[in-house]
């Protein structure tokens, strides 16, 4: 072997290497060489990492307070809806109500003589089946009387006009009803307008 083959014996691992390496980014290339970044890589990897595991965790946070809403505001929308078609006739419940109050009256007001009265019966029969078909439509549409006499004065659904003495009755007894009260569904429609009772002095 002579000298001028030797430096071609050193080249051609040289060579190889360097055929191997062909398209590796130099910044590898660097880091493989120099062994100062050996620490740092695993660092800003590690780094790297809990940051997209903090950017992950944050979206789903995201994402669970979005469907959270999303559940509240379609909750929201069906009890509006619902509400709508509960309580759509109340505007119209409670102008119909005068007619029941006269309807009331006026069968109150008629006299035993002109229920005996047989030219007269006919018109008082006509009245009173009047006043029974509205309460049918009352209760058919959910509207219901708030029963008053003899229970102790709420004023949830009473309205106290007076104080009454009594003797028979615990005080806050409601003894007298001035106006029939109402109720749509749960809701109050009309308060009973009510007398209610004390200690005489």
């Amino acid at each position: 072997m002579n000298e001028n083959e030797k430096p071609q014996d050193d080249a051609a691992p040289d060579e190889a290497v360097k055929a191997e390496l062909k398209g590796v980014p130099e910044e590898f290339l660097d880091c493989s060489a120099d062994g100062e970044d050996d620490g740092e890589a695993p660092d800003a990897v590690a780094e790297a990492l809990e940051n997209l595991r903090n950017d992950l965790e944050k979206s789903k946070q995201d994402v669970l307070y979005a469907q959270a809403e999303t559940q509240n505001v379609r909750r929201r929308a069906e009890k509006d809806i619902q509400d709508a078609r509960n309580y759509a006739a109340t505007g119209f419940a409670r102008d119909i109500l005068s007619v029941w109050d006269n309807l009331s009256r006026a069968v109150e007001s008629i006299p035993d003589s002109l229920r005996d009265d047989d030219k007269m019966k006919g018109l008082v029969t006509g009245i009173e089946a009047t006043q029974r078909e509205l309460e049918k439509v009352f209760q058919h549409n959910g509207i219901t009387r708030v029963a008053a006499m003899g229970l102790p004065l709420d004023p949830n659904q009473h309205q106290a006009m007076m104080e009454i003495p009594s003797n028979e009755h615990e005080a806050g007894t409601i003894v007298q009803e001035m106006q029939a009260g109402w109720m749509i569904k749960d809701r109050l429609l009309r308060p009973a307008m009510v007398g209610v009772s004390k200690k005489p002095d």
